[in-house]
């Protein structure tokens, strides 16, 4: 067997230093949220909201579904976390089955409700595989949105940021237009699609850099805790998804406490690595279950603050 040299000089490391050692502790979270459906799952929302708010994160988000289907439930959402946590609330919002007055009507009532972090999107059609329209009278795409949104008020906003290219893009070098149009057009950072290995990401920041483009650029982080479910997701937004990733969960459908401790292992790792590599602002899709992202964070040195250093974060 040959040994690479970016090989041994890994292993070197390992064995040089305690496992998370290089972790300062000095990394930013934030965390993504999506609203609840029913009565049970509101419980686990507020649950996992709860249980990372000490954590401090810089802010939590709240997605917006296809087509706008849970646009009343995220605006609760995010009107809840704004008015009775500690927690910055950000809002997704798409272009999405709706006019411009429509959605302009609806960041008015963030603003109302204190909500100053806008998630500007352009959104998936409403059918799943349809090629996206905008609607008539509508915000073209996100870079358009973004472009209204600041004509309204002075919002906070972040973009979406496509590590692997977004399946509508034709190349990697129109889909870094399209986000350079979104930050151009006013918006504060980007937020990337997830993403399982820390060369993608690396990649991808050399690729931003070298357009010119030098807004913030949050890597986006999914821990696995179902593989059946994350190859669907992945399979639909275009990530790649390593070989050695299926070897890892398989025979893990029936232990479901042993996947949740190779998930966590799995992405602390990935988000060490980011680490190593001068990232220090990750963003966490929770999908509403709070130990995973926990743990996680507890590994990489983030740890809950008192609640007065946690309100003043």
């Amino acid at each position: 067997m040959t040994i690479s040299v970016n090989q041994l000089a890994e292993a070197r490391r390992a064995l040089e230093s305690p496992l998370y050692a290089d972790v300062g502790g000095d990394l930013a979270v934030s965390f993504e949220f999506f609203p609840p459906k029913n009565e049970k799952m509101d419980i686990q929302l507020w649950e996992s909201v709860r249980t990372l708010e000490p954590l401090g994160p810089r802010f939590v988000s709240v997605t917006y579904g296809a087509g706008g289907t849970t646009r009343e439930r995220t605006h609760a959402t995010v009107a809840r976390i704004q008015r009775e946590t500690s927690l910055a609330a950000a809002a997704h919002l798409t272009c999405v089955e709706a006019t411009r007055e429509e959605i302009d009507q609806v960041a008015e009532e963030y603003w109302a409700a204190g909500v100053r972090h806008i998630v500007a999107l352009r959104g998936d059609p409403p059918q799943q595989g349809a090629c996206f329209a905008s609607h008539p009278g509508g915000y073209e795409n996100a870079a358009d949105l973004v472009a209204g949104l600041k004509r309204l008020h002075p919002f906070e906003i972040s973009v979406a940021a496509y590590p692997e290219s977004h399946p509508d893009s034709p190349d990697a070098a129109a889909d870094l237009d399209n986000l350079k149009r979104k930050l151009d057009a006013g918006a504060t950072r980007a937020i990337t699609q997830f993403f399982f290995e820390p060369e993608t990401f690396f990649r991808y920041r050399d690729q931003v850099a070298k357009a010119g483009i030098d807004a913030e650029i949050v890597p986006g982080i999914m821990p696995v805790s179902n593989f059946a479910s994350v190859k669907r997701m992945s399979a639909m937004c275009g990530t790649a998804v390593p070989p050695w990733m299926g070897r890892l969960f398989e025979g893990l459908d029936e232990h479901p406490a042993s996947r949740q401790l190779v998930a966590a292992t799995v992405a602390a790792e990935l988000s060490r690595r980011l680490y190593a590599g001068g990232v220090d602002q990750l963003h966490f899709y929770t999908l509403n279950r709070a130990e995973l992202a926990f743990a996680i964070c507890h590994l990489l040195g983030v740890r809950a603050k008192a609640s007065s250093e946690a309100a003043a974060a």
